[in-house]
């Protein structure tokens, strides 16, 4: 994700005043920073309304602003995990080859900007104010949307009012209800599908797998690296249906691994040999071959020509935080939001292959996830474990986790104070130890700013 910094903002203004060395903000600089706190406050108000699934909201705010979303020319990404990873390496990849590339992603995990980017550069909170002002003279009093479909609308009209020539657009939920599915796009992905939000999609696999696949559109190119044949035959038989193109992992493109470093992409119509990537785990090199299927496609429909040289430079400085990242060394501090059974089971093979002597867990989950799934993947292996609290409505209680851990660990904690737990996992670790911090993408963002995240201005 990137970055902004409140000075950037400030140049825009006056010059600061300065009384014995310490900088002001001028009234232009506050009324702009309590203005955009203001707009937050809004947005996050109509979190109130919950999730509800449906197009009508969105496409009536679109239309009412002009309809900016039919000028985008968008990638569409949905699946249980890894649609964030794929979704950063096509826009790099993109980027290197010098379009101009807009990003919209979610949940943000410190900054509500991270959710808004344009060729790696977070939206500025002037515009975020100006943005929302335009969606909201649009809404219907008494019948308002939620807070995804609201910055859904803001962002497509921002990508269309900075005239980008890609959009990388991540599906918030599912994907045949979800806001962002008002978009025909060039490509279609399912990076893959496991249990998750079953109280929204379904209690069944199939299910799932046919609300994910609810993205398909008419004749449009579908990439997906789904694995189980029941849901592989259901993205097979949309395709079918709507006439679109399937590129599938495994048998129309592949990766060959060299070693734990290098792999090669073996694609449909081209092979790029001696590829390494900045994100750790293997999977994430089956999430790049998705991300160069797509770029495969684009080339197909003569809509970009991609070097091999921009591959390799993207894919080794594509940044994704919160998702297997090293925070410290000495002892390594990994941090991961993996928040379901299937992130879980790729973090446990991340750890499995790095080197340290003992492992100690930090765990933050939400109470409405498959606890008992994700510990029972990550808990086995660790010498010391510590049950926290992230500060979410949604996080479950410490002492409930360790009551589901006992069948799987003896040594644990019960730390609420999420600071505190991060402590006494530095007490417990030697320096060739490593502490995982996992459990959610909320208790990841707040993590990251005990590491010194720049939060809202």
């Amino acid at each position: 994700m990137c970055q902004f910094g409140l000075a950037k903002n400030l140049k825009r203004h006056e010059p600061l005043l300065s009384i014995n060395g310490v900088f002001l903000m001028n009234q232009a600089d506050l009324s702009e920073k309590s203005e955009y706190r203001q707009v937050l406050n809004e947005l996050y108000s109509l979190q109130k309304f919950g999730i509800k699934f449906g197009l009508n909201k969105t496409e009536n705010l679109l239309k009412r602003l002009g309809n900016p979303h039919h000028s985008l020319r968008c990638i569409h990404i949905a699946g249980t995990n890894g649609k964030g990873s794929v979704a950063a390496m096509i826009a790099e990849i993109l980027t290197k080859q010098n379009f101009k590339v807009g990003v919209y992603t979610s949940p943000h995990l410190v900054r509500f900007t991270e959710r808004f980017c344009i060729n790696g550069r977070e939206i500025e909170p002037h515009r975020v104010i100006s943005l929302y002002k335009d969606v909201k003279a649009v809404m219907e009093k008494g019948n308002l949307p939620t807070f995804f479909e609201v910055t859904t609308t803001m962002a497509f009209k921002y990508f269309a009012d900075e005239n980008v020539d890609w959009a990388v657009i991540e599906v918030g939920m599912g994907g045949r209800l979800d806001a962002t599915n008002v978009i025909t796009p060039e490509v279609s992905v399912v990076t893959n599908v496991s249990m998750d939000h079953q109280e929204f999609l379904g209690t069944t696999l199939a299910a799932i797998a046919r609300e994910k696949a609810g993205i398909i559109k008419e004749r449009i190119p579908v990439v997906s690296s789904v694995k189980q044949p029941m849901v592989q035959a259901i993205i097979k038989t949309t395709c079918y249906r709507k006439n679109s193109p399937l590129r599938l992992y495994g048998s129309d493109f592949r990766i060959r691994r060299e070693d734990n470093r290098i792999f090669h992409y073996l694609g449909f119509n081209r092979t790029i040999n001696n590829l390494s990537i900045s994100l750790i785990g293997e999977h994430q090199k089956i999430n790049a071959s998705v991300a160069l299927a797509c770029i495969e496609i684009l080339e197909d429909k003569g809509l970009a020509r991609i070097s091999d040289e921009s591959i390799k430079s993207a894919l080794k400085n594509v940044k994704w935080p919160g998702r297997i990242e090293i925070l410290e060394r000495n002892p390594t501090i990994l941090l991961d939001g993996a928040h379901n059974p299937s992130g879980a089971e790729s973090l446990k093979q991340v750890l499995r292959s790095l080197p340290y002597n003992k492992l100690h867990l930090v765990l933050g989950i939400m109470a409405d996830k498959d606890i008992k799934g994700i510990l029972r993947k990550l808990l086995p292996k660790a010498e010391t474990v510590i049950f926290t609290k992230p500060r979410y409505e949604r996080a479950a209680d410490p002492d409930y986790l360790k009551r589901i851990a006992r069948p799987y660990t003896t040594r644990f904690y019960v730390i609420p104070n999420v600071q505190q737990a991060i402590t006494q996992a530095k007490r417990e670790a030697d320096p060739e130890d490593l502490i995982c911090i996992t459990g959610s993408l909320y208790f990841a963002g707040e993590v990251k700013e005990l590491f010194g995240e720049k939060q809202e201005i």
